[in-house]
C-alpha cells in the first residue's frame, strides 16, 4: 500500500504506481526543486554579465502561468510552470566556499550512514566497525590511482579515479562479508564484538602497521593535485568536490531506495522484524544477511574512496573507532529504519558541531579584547583559565554534545527527525483535517 496521500478521486491500480516516487505534482515539485538546489543553487551562479539569463527564465515562467490560467483555469495542477522560477532564482546566488565545505562533510556522513541504516535499520543486525570498510575503500582507491600501471587511454581519459571507486566498493563489501560470516551463527551483542573486531584489526593493525607502509611513505598517502581526475575535470576546487559529493550521494540514494523496495528489501525488514518467522516462511536469512553486509560494506567503500577528492594525505586516522560510533548516532538521531533517517541525522550533526565552533570560538576572540578590563579577582581568574580550555579541548566538547545530542534524541524524539518530518508533512497534507 502506498504511504503517499493522494488527491480525492486518484487511486493507483498496479503495484508499480503504488510504489512510485514521485506520485503528485507537489511531490514532483518538491524533488524538482531540490534537485535544481543541489545542482545549481549550492555551487553554482551566472557571472555578474550573465545575470539576464535569470530575469528571461523568470519572465518565460510568467508567461507559462498565464498561458495556464487562461487555457485551463479548472485545473492548476501543471507544476512545470513554476520551474522557471525555480531555476532562476537559484542561477543568481550561490553558497561561500566555508558554506560548501560544511556541505561535503554533511554528504560524506549521509554516505556512510547509509550503509550503517541498512544494516540497523533494516535487517536488524547491530553494527560498531563500519569505519573499517570505509578505510577499506579509500585506501583501495588510493592504491589503485597511485601504484596501478593503467593503460594510456583510461588515463587520459579520467577514468582510473571512477573505475577505483567501484573497485574499492566491491573489495570493500566483499571484507565486510568476512566479518559478517559470524552473523550465521550468533546476533545482539556478539556480533556488535564481531564487527568491533573490524575496525581493530583492519584499521589498527593491517592498515596501520602494514598498508600504509607501502611506497615508504610512512603513515600516510599523499595525493598531489591533479591525482583525483573524472573525466576531463580535475578534482581540485571545494565546488568540484562538491559536485561529485552530490552526483555520488544522489545514486547511492537511488540505488538503495530502489533496493528497500525489491525482493533482498522486503526480506531484510522481515528478518529485522522476526528472523524465525522470515526463515518459516522460505527467506534464507544467512544469505540475506551477507548480502546485507556485502551491500553495507559496498556503501562504505564507495564512501572510502570519496574522501579521497577531500584530503591532500591518507592516513589511517581518518578512520578512528568513533567515526562508526559516530555513524550509528547518526541515524539515531535521524531515524532508524529510514533513508531519510541517514540525510537528516548526518544534516543535525554537522550543523551542530560547526555552530558549537562558531559561537566557541568568537568567544576567545572576544575574551582576548576585553580581558584587560576586567578587575582583578576570582572571576577573572576562573574565566582567564576556562575560556583558553575551551578551545583547547573543543574536541571533548564536540564529542561531549554528540553524546548529549543521542541521549536526548533517545529520550525526547526516539523515533528521530525522519519521523518528525513526516508528521508535518502529513500535517500539511491533511489540513485542515487532524487525521
Amino acid at each position: 500500500m502506498s504511504s503517499v496521500w493522494l488527491p480525492c478521486g486518484d487511486y493507483h491500480e498496479n503495484y508499480s504506481q503504488d510504489q512510485g516516487w514521485w506520485q503528485t505534482s507537489l511531490i514532483r515539485f518538491k524533488m524538482i526543486s531540490l534537485l535544481a538546489f543541489v545542482f545549481v543553487g549550492c555551487p553554482w551562479a551566472l557571472p555578474e554579465g550573465w545575470h539576464w539569463i535569470a530575469y528571461v527564465l523568470a519572465g518565460l515562467g510568467v508567461v507559462l502561468f498565464l498561458v495556464k490560467i487562461i487555457a485551463d483555469p479548472p485545473n492548476l495542477n501543471g507544476e512545470w510552470v513554476l520551474y522557471p522560477f525555480v531555476f532562476a532564482l537559484f542561477l543568481l546566488y550561490r553558497l561561500p566556499d566555508y558554506y560548501l565545505s560544511v556541505m561535503v562533510m554533511i554528504g560524506y556522513y549521509g554516505m556512510g550512514a547509509l550503509g550503517v541504516q541498512l544494516l540497523i535499520g533494516y535487517t536488524g543486525l547491530i553494527t560498531l566497525g563500519h569505519a573499517a570498510f570505509i578505510a577499506v575503500g579509500a585506501y583501495v582507491s588510493a592504491l589503485m590511482v597511485l601504484y596501478f600501471h593503467w593503460p594510456q587511454f583510461i588515463l587520459d581519459a579520467g577514468l582510473a579515479y571512477p573505475i577505483s571507486i567501484v573497485v574499492a566498493g566491491v573489495f570493500a563489501g566483499l571484507w565486510s562479508v568476512l566479518f559478517g560470516l559470524p552473523s550465521a551463527k550468533v546476533k545482539g551483542f556478539y556480533l556488535i564484538l564481531t564487527t568491533m573486531a573490524a575496525q581493530f584489526i583492519t584499521v589498527d593493525f593491517i592498515l596501520t602497521q602494514y598498508v600504509a607502509q607501502i611506497g615508504g611513505r610512512g603513515q600516510a598517502f599523499s595525493l598531489p593535485p591533479g591525482t583525483i581526475k573524472v573525466g576531463p575535470w580535475v578534482i581540485d576546487s571545494d565546488v568540484k568536490i562538491y559536485f561529485l559529493m552530490a552526483f555520488i550521494l544522489t545514486l547511492m540514494v537511488a540505488f538503495v531506495a530502489n533496493l528497500f523496495r525489491s525482493r533482498a528489501g522486503r526480506a531484510w525488514v522481515a528478518i529485522r522484524d522476526n528472523d524465525i518467522a522470515a526463515e518459516t516462511m522460505g527467506i534464507n536469512i544467512v544469505q540475506y544477511k551477507l548480502l546485507a553486509f556485502f551491500v553495507a560494506g559496498f556503501l562504505g567503500g564507495v564512501t572510502g574512496a570519496f574522501w579521497l577528492s577531500n584530503t591532500a594525505a591518507l592516513s589511517p586516522e581518518h578512520f578512528p573507532w568513533f567515526l562508526s560510533l559516530w555513524l550509528v548516532g547518526v541515524i539515531l538521531i535521524g531515524g532508524v529504519g529510514s533513508i531519510h533517517g541517514a540525510i537528516l541525522g548526518a544534516l543535525f550533526m554537522v550543523i551542530l558541531t560547526e555552530s558549537l565552533q562558531w559561537s566557541v570560538i568568537p568567544l576567545t576572540d572576544y575574551y582576548d579584547e576585553v580581558a584587560d578590563t576586567l578587575n582583578p579577582g576570582q572571576l577573572k581568574n576562573i574565566l582567564d583559565w576556562l575560556v583558553p580550555k575551551l578551545l583547547m579541548d573543543f574536541a571533548y566538547i564536540k564529542d561531549m554534545v554528540f553524546g548529549l545530542a543521542i541521549c536526548a534524541f533517545l529520550i525526547f524524539e526516539p523515533n528521530g527527525l525522519s519521523y518528525r518530518w513526516w508528521q508535518t508533512k502529513n500535517y500539511f497534507n491533511l489540513w485542515p483535517f487532524s487525521y
